[in-house]
């Protein structure tokens, strides 16, 4: 029995995000099929956005029905498992942070295996990676993460598409070399948030810092 290994790390990647999706859901006190739509949202976002730049036919998600099972999955889980919604925050930004870290090294290598150069196809994997969770909070009403000032999204998923990039190139691309490279993410992000990492404001006047204090509190 064989593994399309592209494939279940694809998978994976919709499984984390909608589970982040279906926990915004209950949290924002959505129904059942509201959340599964979120999850849906989320989860499948950002690679049909992936899929329709490489403009090869249908996107994934609408060619493969497995890709409907995780944020199945995802809601049912969510619906019979989370028992204090408004403590699953942590859990919310866990979920996310797998998610962002699977899919910008799965959307640089479908870039990368379609004939793009490195530049574009770093720029398809960040786009894929923070595409879901940008559907997803604007739908339920909140702050884009990676327009948050207060928080530090984008650039780990730079980081990883980047490292999936030279890896690919450099020959050194295996399924060890890219768990390390998806882990690198998931524990930069992690460590954002824990330490309050951010990068600079747009203005380095008095007031944009002052506003940022007000975020954060």
């Amino acid at each position: 029995m064989t593994i399309d290994l592209p494939l279940a790390l694809d998978l994976l990647g919709v499984f984390f995000f909608a589970v982040s999706g279906s926990l915004l859901a209950a949290r924002k006190g959505f129904d059942l099929v509201g959340s599964v739509l979120l999850a849906c949202m989320v989860g499948l976002g950002g690679g049909v956005v992936r899929d329709i730049v490489l403009n090869d036919g249908p996107p994934a998600a609408f060619l493969n029905p497995e890709y409907l099972l995780p944020p199945l999955f995802a809601a049912a889980l969510v619906y019979f498992m989370v028992r204090n919604v408004q403590r699953s925050g942590r859990l919310l930004l866990m979920f996310d942070a797998g998610g962002l870290a699977l899919f910008c090294i799965t959307g640089t290598l479908k870039a990368l295996a379609s004939g793009m150069n490195p530049v574009a196809a770093v720029l398809l994997g960040v786009t894929t990676a923070v595409g879901g969770g940008i559907l997803r909070d604007i739908t339920a009403n909140e702050v884009p993460k990676v327009f948050d000032p207060t928080d530090l999204y984008a650039i780990p998923a730079l980081v990883g598409a980047v490292l999936a990039a030279v890896l690919w190139h450099a020959g050194w691309l295996n399924l060890i070399t890219g768990t390390f490279a998806a882990v690198a993410v998931f524990l930069l992000r992690l460590l954002s948030l824990h330490y309050g990492w951010h990068a600079p404001l747009a203005s380095r006047s008095w007031a944009a810092r002052r506003i940022l204090r007000v975020r954060r509190d």
